[in-house]
């Protein structure tokens, strides 16, 4: 009779309906608020995280999970006790090779071969004469070499020997016009004894330097000081060329 008075009462909240059809206690009101404030607190860690997914910050981000993230070790050029001679910062093992950096072809590499005088069985350097067969494969290959080589040899070389090769450069010529003590001239590349120097002394002069010119190994990879030996060869021959250089048909235009 009462659930039917219930059933029969649009006032009551289906909630009370199905207490009352299942014989439950009616929810208590804080219950039901607390419930409602607990959803709405539990959105707002996700609202964090969504923000600082989407925000920039100076401050270091939040690791919950260090991992290796955070664990003992040596700072730069720190010292160490685990070893004999103190340093944290450890030498390659003896014949380590950096990837990609085998120098296994004399020619390319190097400039030059080590050989045994016959005479005195001394060892002697042996500069390569001509440019490494892998760079002169193909005419194409070499005018995209002769192209790169212009362009290092007007950004390393020119400043002292010149665009002309002939030694004005603007930093030889400012360091001459202050009188600076210290400072040696910038030779000439078009000197009978520079065109008559080997190409792999040129890339060992590039490679390692000579004299007063520092060395540019660090700065330019070995094609391209092979790129400048070939430039530069063409330099010279645009300076010293004679009537045997000029193609047959090109000889009856010149005056």
């Amino acid at each position: 009779m009462a659930l039917a008075e219930h059933e029969s009462n649009p006032k009551l909240s289906l909630r009370r309906r199905l207490a009352v059809a299942l014989h439950l206690p009616a929810v208590p009101f804080w219950m039901i608020s607390a419930g409602l404030i607990a959803v709405a607190l539990s959105w707002i860690p996700l609202a964090l995280i969504a923000r600082a997914r989407t925000s920039l910050s100076d401050k270091p981000r939040i690791q919950l999970m260090q991992d290796m993230g955070v664990q003992p070790r040596y700072g730069p050029q720190a010292g160490s006790a685990v070893f004999a001679d103190g340093r944290a910062m450890r030498l390659p093992v003896a014949g380590t090779v950096a990837r990609g950096r085998v120098e296994d072809d004399d020619h390319f590499d190097r400039g030059y071969a080590l050989a045994a005088d016959p005479q005195t069985g001394a060892t002697e350097v042996v500069y390569f004469q001509g440019l490494p067969a892998r760079l002169t494969a193909d005419r194409p290959g070499v005018e995209r070499l002769l192209a790169r080589g212009q362009t290092l040899y007007n950004i390393y070389c020119a400043p002292c020997h010149g665009v002309d090769g002939y030694g004005h450069g603007p930093v030889n010529e400012r360091a001459l016009e202050l009188e600076e003590p210290t400072w040696v001239p910038a030779a000439s590349l078009h000197t009978e004894q520079t065109r008559g120097r080997a190409d792999g002394y040129l890339y060992n002069a590039i490679r390692n330097g000579v004299r007063t010119m520092p060395s540019y190994g660090s700065q330019i990879e070995t094609a391209d000081r092979w790129a400048i030996v070939a430039y530069l060869r063409a330099l010279q021959k645009s300076q010293h060329a004679g009537m045997d250089d000029v193609p047959p048909q090109a000889r009856e235009t010149l005056r």
